[in-house]
């Protein structure tokens, strides 16, 4: 399947001619599939898509000839636009505005609240026992007035977005006036919330990103819009082309049915016979399943560590690996993304294609300089268990030397605290990061494999290796 006007090119056409009822727009928005029928085909056109006279003649470099029936691209679709006389999307929006309605969307430590018409919030709640539940919270837009929204209707072009493959039209609604943000020189964060199109939706949050730093993008599905036909949900159907043979040309183009094969060949397993392919291939399987297994980063599968079915000495070379600093854990789910390498550094980084990888050193590592900070701090804290024993909670480590900020003129540090969090997933990790004060950081790590470090912790929270 690919788009008719790409075919047309690939195939090295040397000549058109063109016998054409209506006009067309080809373009890769709007698949085709190229069929090709016998001498014989008739096609009924009782339908109204294709015509008889609505069709090209394509002629290829080898001189073969095909007759191509194009199928009617205006639908129903342009009729009911041309028609509509309904509310505006602003005004179909605006009951989701009056109600003080908030969707919310939970993510493994942030909780993100976008309240329609109001704000979007990024928050999460800690509640220490015998203690207050503790906020940490940013505004990341906010509308102050309604005459913010109401100017969003004036907007005649209807914009789209390719939102899961899916080339979807959309109402933006801006929201600035967000927390101010120390990375952009504590200008406010601004968020575009882009309502989408949904007839069984419930004002679900499907995304939230950040796009740029302290600018960001959350996607909103709302039955509200779909009585507006600009903002329909459309499935795109493939539209065939139908191509016949003339004047004794082959079925199909030499060209074409050549390059089909040179791809099958290209498709087919690197191996001398099907006994050796099935015997690699178990073994491929067999070293896969018993060694590795995704773990699970901020939501997403990052790198490969030991199964769920591990032996003590897999756990134990994996707890060897980290504790040294060669296996690295990395997080985040924005703009940027955090890399923690135990005992050397915390680094703080956003990949570009173009540009490659823009790293900030958040924190490095320096067995004295923790010390020092942990004869002041609490490197080490405990919680009873059922039974009265205590137990080590969380390890707070120093890391400081980073990269000069330019807001404060010191150098960044952060504090990289590890927590034990029971999972079902053995080597499931959460990795986040705070700004509590200008360019100083916490690191927060939590993961069933620190459970097993934690109470190896001496008086400075420096960890070994269980016995």
């Amino acid at each position: 399947m690919r788009p008719f006007w790409r075919w047309f090119l690939g195939l090295i056409w040397v000549g058109v001619s063109a016998n054409r009822a209506g006009s067309h727009v080809f373009s890769d928005e709007i698949p085709f599939k190229i069929k090709w029928p016998g001498a014989d085909f008739t096609l009924s056109t009782s339908g109204g898509l294709y015509k008889e006279d609505d069709y090209v003649i394509m002629t290829t470099a080898e001189k073969e000839k095909y007759k191509c029936l194009l199928p009617s691209l205006s639908g129903n679709q342009e009729d009911d636009v041309k028609e509509y006389d309904g509310p505006s999307p602003a005004e179909l929006l605006e009951l989701l505005f009056k109600q003080s309605s908030c969707s919310y969307r939970i993510e493994s430590y942030w909780t993100y609240e976008v309240c329609h018409g109001k704000h979007v919030r990024q928050y999460h709640e800690d509640k220490e026992t015998g203690q207050k539940i503790s906020i940490q919270e940013y505004y990341l837009g906010t509308m102050k007035k309604e005459s913010d929204f109401l100017k969003l209707s004036l907007c005649s072009q209807v914009p789209t977005k390719n939102i899961e493959g899916q080339l979807t039209p959309y109402y933006p609604v801006e929201m600035a006036h967000g927390t101010e943000c120390s990375l952009k020189e504590n200008k406010p964060r601004s968020t575009t919330v882009l309502y989408v199109c949904h007839p069984e939706a419930k004002h679900e949050i499907l995304t939230i990103a950040e796009v740029i730093t302290c600018q960001y993008e959350v996607v909103v599905l709302t039955p509200l819009l779909c009585p507006h036909p600009k903002y329909r949900f459309k499935l795109s159907p493939v539209n065939d082309i139908f191509c016949q043979a003339l004047g004794g040309s082959p079925l199909r183009p030499q060209s074409l049915s050549q390059l089909d094969r040179e791809q099958e060949e290209l498709l087919k397993p690197p191996f001398s016979s099907s006994g050796e392919r099935d015997q690699r291939g178990s073994r491929v399987k067999e070293a896969y399943t018993s060694t590795h297994k995704p773990l699970t980063v901020g939501g997403q599968a990052q790198v490969t560590v030991g199964t769920t079915h591990i032996s003590r000495l897999t756990d134990e070379q994996l707890i060897k690996e980290f504790l040294s600093g060669s296996y690295c854990l990395h997080g985040g789910v924005g703009w940027w993304k955090y890399e923690f390498c135990y005992g050397k550094h915390v680094h703080q980084y956003h990949e570009n294609k173009e540009q490659g990888k823009n790293i900030v050193v958040v924190g490095s590592w320096n067995t004295d300089d923790h010390i020092n900070w942990a004869k002041k701090n609490v490197a080490r804290s405990y919680h009873l268990k059922d039974d009265g024993a205590q137990k080590v909670r969380v390890v707070s480590h120093f890391y400081g030397h980073g990269d000069n900020c330019d807001l404060t003129g010191k150098p960044r540090q952060v504090i990289v605290k590890l927590k034990c969090k029971e999972s079902e997933s053995p080597h499931a990790v959460t990795v986040y990061m705070l700004e509590p004060q200008t360019c100083q950081y916490i690191l927060g790590v939590e993961s069933p494999v620190i459970c097993k470090v934690l109470d190896t912790a001496d008086e400075n929270g420096l960890l070994s290796v269980p016995s």
